[in-house]
């Protein structure tokens, strides 16, 4: 009997996303065919190249097709001859809101061989996952400047938090710890002593949410003592649960302690809908075309997104295969250029081995 087809929207995007995608759909492949689905992949050309060449960012044609897909598979977005803001905003964040894809699920987690700045943390110590709202906060757009160029200007940027949204959010968290099934721990990161209503909303439904979970731990941590102990006591963490603003920046340290942008992956989660997996680093523009960039990151998206459409074996043996690699010692670095091997020979590498 033939196994399931999935419909895979693939945005290699700019400068070296297209690399890295090559990479990881090579990796997909081999897991798809020991696994025994099919992709169907529909290849879509989104990015700077369009923008400069028709002034198109993200035709509502386009939207509606991905609409239909299963997931989409997305390189990196920035290209240096877009102003910041337009492709991020315009692509990136409406993506998001038009696909409510409310979850951003990044997971934290040091792998063999792979250099950490914390000194005498080991793969033991570090392994949690973000769990960050992903359609609300500061990132919705609300707001305004008045008098603007003036030396009057007032600028005013607000945070949007409803209680759908945030409990939605809880949930999602609460769920996937449960699932999780590693320390039971529930971490809420925020800032109730500063922001008062945003946080209380946010500290109130985590509670009231955490009541249906008796088996979880709920805890609290402020987002600034939360950045001390992600340096300090990394294993102290199993799941943390924030919102917009502060998921972006917590993330971003998580990517660093776990060795770099290029073993860091990350979804855009629609748990009914239609997700969205990348490498969370950029689009590097001047490695473009060298062969040297690091396509692990791009990998473990890819794993990422078949254990969320289904394929949980699948993505399980891609993770697994990364390990296997970074463990044989062939791989040197992460950094581009100094891993070793070329980006196609550690897409082969990791290929092999799924």
């Amino acid at each position: 009997m033939a196994g399931k087809l999935y419909r895979i929207g693939v945005m290699g995007g700019d400068g070296t996303g297209p690399e890295v995608i090559h990479e990881g759909l090579k990796v997909l492949q081999a897991a798809s065919k020991k696994f025994g689905f099919a992709m169907d992949l529909v290849n879509y050309d989104l990015g700077g190249e369009r923008y400069k060449r028709t002034g198109e960012i993200l035709p509502d044609s386009v939207l509606a097709e991905l609409r239909k897909l299963d997931a989409i598979y997305l390189g990196a977005i920035g290209h240096p001859d877009v102003k910041p803001g337009i492709l991020e905003k315009g692509l990136l964040l409406r993506l998001r809101f038009e696909l409510d894809q409310y979850i951003n699920l990044r997971p934290v987690k040091l792998y063999p061989n792979v250099d950490t700045p914390l000194k005498d943390k080991t793969p033991a110590d570090i392994d949690f996952v973000v769990v960050r709202e992903n359609t609300e906060g500061l990132y919705t757009g609300a707001g305004g400047v008045l008098r603007k160029g003036t030396p009057n200007e007032v600028a005013v940027q607000e945070s949007i938090n409803t209680r759908m949204g945030v409990e939605r959010c809880i949930r999602y968290a609460f769920e996937f710890c449960k699932n999780r099934a590693k320390r039971n721990k529930l971490t809420l990161c925020g800032k109730t002593n500063v922001l008062t209503y945003a946080f209380d909303l946010w500290e109130r439904a985590f509670y009231e949410v955490a009541k249906e979970f008796p088996g979880i731990q709920p805890d609290y941590a402020h987002v600034d003592a939360t950045t001390m102990w992600m340096v300090k006591n990394p294993e102290w963490f199993d799941v943390i649960v924030t919102d917009n603003m502060f998921g972006d920046i917590i993330t971003d340290l998580g990517a660093m302690i776990q060795g770099g942008m290029g073993i860091a992956a990350g979804g855009n989660i629609n748990p009914r809908g239609v997700s969205m997996f990348e490498p969370i680093g950029g689009s590097a523009p001047k490695y473009t075309g060298k062969n040297v960039i690091n396509p692990m990151a791009a990998i473990c998206a890819g794993g990422m997104l078949l254990e969320e459409i289904g394929e949980k074996p699948a993505g399980q043996a891609v993770e697994q295969a990364v390990i296997t690699a970074l463990s044989g010692g062939k791989i040197k670095s992460l950094a581009a250029g100094k891993m070793g091997l070329s980006t196609t020979e550690v897409g082969d590498l990791i290929a092999g081995l799924v």
